[in-house]
């Protein structure tokens, strides 16, 4: 490709509403140009990034023995009315109608329309096992698209979907899939972890995900240096501490706290450690009729360490807490007596379920907050003060230095950014669709499913939160848009120069470089400012000046200077570069 006749378009400054490095990058690079809140185009720059990715992706799930199909992005509203995901999505599913006032939804996933499709044709289990997977838009009505393509509404998204006639054959095929994303992942040249994931409401533990590291990652993910452990914040467990609660060497006292209703407040004031505090969170729950109505609620009391927060999804698995909700103040005020700020478990106004982390259960000589307005309670004992607690859970995140579940260490932190997800559905759809086959036995089963999700126009944006400088883009040579700049100084000027240009262009073609040309006639400053933006990973100068001594010069992205190439050898040096 030569730039001349390609669309080369880039920016000095960034737009002002580009928060995240990917977003300002992408805008000024020419990758993407914004048409509406979270709606790009995908320039042509940045097309054949995302053409890449797909490429590799869909190499590596057709090794995997998954069919490509393609479902439509416009869905009846039937088929989500049979899972009641229609209901229940809530606004980020698009929801329109037809002319006809027929109901539709702009897909934002093809769980609803894979098991469609495979309960009218799949019969029996001796067409098991299936994977069917597509590359295609998506669309999800956030309710505030921010940084790019990161957080955006209408995106390209690779979705597959496992068909299999009992757990034991799903789990081989999530495997499968789960091996296939490594082989995926290993090959775009990006430092990534895959992280054991909570599997929600649908249960199980079959689901990882594929987190790229970066600084400005949203997830935390949680690892062990010494071993293979790794988990997202949501799934990695607080492990309970070892050795027996100390005997209780303090009196339980009313202290005064004036003005402090913060831990960390509270505990700066007493000069005593923050991790001698409990925090106290309250949360209800509502038993309702069929007609949604209230027909009872239960409050809640979570006690965590005052350093410590709380893990809602690990909250949500504890018995009878599956529906919780925060308190409101007049809940709150009605047990407590009390406004939030000062709340304990010691002279509660009405009783309330009790939930204490792991960590609370076997502290001594602990401070909470005392149910009145500037005072808390110091001294606070299991046993003495109160009935040893019943329900112990881990309830918390973990921070950086707990022991690690595999006992191969302790825990350390790091941010990522979710770039795909393998996960085992077992019969959530199938049995609400009445997906069924004929097993063996000539009964009808239902069909058992996993899903599988790469998002294809995030990972670009991924890689270049992980990979950039204070000049632009670095990409992997792998999902590099061209993976070679030729850069000749003043072509027009020196002949010779353009031949030579000419010469490497074409040798590197035939043997299949993905490379361009500049032939803008830029002023040197202009071009690698511009190819330095883009991130493309190999450069190679042709001028006069190194010619006469038969020399180009090489500069990878990540060189801080360039250095001498014999221009008789840049074509077997560039393969050798390459791995050619």
């Amino acid at each position: 490709m030569k730039a001349s006749q390609f669309f080369i378009s880039t920016l000095k400054e960034a737009p002002a509403d580009a928060e995240v490095v990917s977003h300002q990058l992408m805008m000024r690079a020419g990758l993407i140009k914004k048409l509406g809140a979270g709606i790009y185009n995908y320039m042509p720059m940045g097309l054949r990034v995302i053409r890449k990715v797909e490429a590799i992706v869909r190499e590596e799930m057709n090794r995997a023995g998954a069919i490509e199909m393609s479902m439509p992005v416009i869905q009846p509203a039937e088929l989500w009315q049979e899972t009641g995901r229609f209901e229940k999505m809530g606004p980020e599913l698009l929801r329109i109608k037809d002319r006809h006032g027929r109901d539709f939804v702009v897909q934002p996933t093809s769980e609803e329309v894979i098991t469609d499709v495979v309960r009218q044709d799949i019969k029996s289990y001796k067409q098991l096992p299936k994977n069917f997977y597509q590359i295609q838009t998506k669309f999800r009505d956030e309710r505030r698209p921010r940084f790019g393509l990161m957080r955006g509404r209408e995106f390209i998204m690779k979705d597959a979907y496992s068909f299999d006639r009992d757990q034991t054959a799903a789990k081989v095929s999530y495997q499968i899939m789960a091996q296939a994303y490594r082989r995926i992942f290993d090959r775009f040249g990006l430092r990534y972890r895959a992280v054991a994931a909570d599997s929600g409401a649908i249960g199980g533990d079959l689901s990882e995900e594929f987190q790229v590291i970066a600084a400005t990652g949203e997830d935390a993910i949680v690892y062990c240096p010494s071993s293979d452990y790794a988990a997202n914040m949501e799934k990695a467990e607080a492990l309970a501490p070892k050795g027996e609660r100390l005997a209780p060497s303090q009196a339980l006292t009313k202290t005064a706290t004036p003005g402090k209703s913060t831990c960390a407040e509270v505990a700066e004031l007493l000069a005593i450690p923050l991790q001698s505090t409990v925090k106290s969170l309250v949360l209800a729950t509502d038993t309702r009729n069929e007609a949604g109505e209230v027909l009872k609620t239960q409050v809640w009391l979570l006690l965590l360490r005052g350093d410590h927060d709380m893990n809602e999804v690990k909250v949500g698995k504890v018995a009878g807490l599956a529906d919780f909700r925060f308190a409101s103040l007049a809940e709150i005020e009605d047990h407590f007596g009390c406004q939030p700020g000062y709340l304990g478990p010691v002279n509660l106004k009405k009783p309330v379920k009790l939930v204490v982390d792991r960590e609370v259960a076997v502290m001594a000589d602990w401070v909470c907050g005392a149910n009145e307005i500037d005072f808390h309670t110091t001294g606070v004992n299991w046993s003495r003060d109160l009935p040893e607690p019943e329900l112990i859970a881990d309830i918390r995140n973990v921070v950086a230095g707990d022991a690690s579940p595999d006992g191969q260490g302790v825990l350390a932190i790091e941010r990522g950014i979710e770039v795909g997800h393998v996960f085992y559905l077992g019969t959530k759809y199938s049995q609400a669709m009445n997906a069924t086959f004929l097993g063996e036995n000539g009964k009808p089963q239902f069909m058992e499913m996993g899903c599988y999700g790469i998002g294809i126009t995030r990972l670009p944006a991924a890689a270049i939160e992980q990979n950039h400088d204070a000049k632009g883009i670095i990409w992997p040579d792998a999902i590099a848009p061209f993976t070679v700049v030729l850069c000749p100084i003043s072509p027009d000027r020196f002949p010779e120069v353009k031949a030579a240009t000419d010469k490497l262009y074409e040798e590197l073609l035939a043997v299949g470089v993905d490379v361009i040309l500049d032939d803008r006639g830029e002023r040197p400053g202009a071009m690698f400012a511009d190819w330095e933006l883009i991130g493309v990973p190999h450069r190679v100068t042709i001028g006069d000046r190194g010619l006469k001594d038969g020399q180009l010069e090489y500069q990878h992205r990540r060189d801080a200077e360039s250095s001498k190439v014999e221009a008789a050898t840049a074509l077997a040096f560039l393969k050798e570069k390459l791995g050619l």
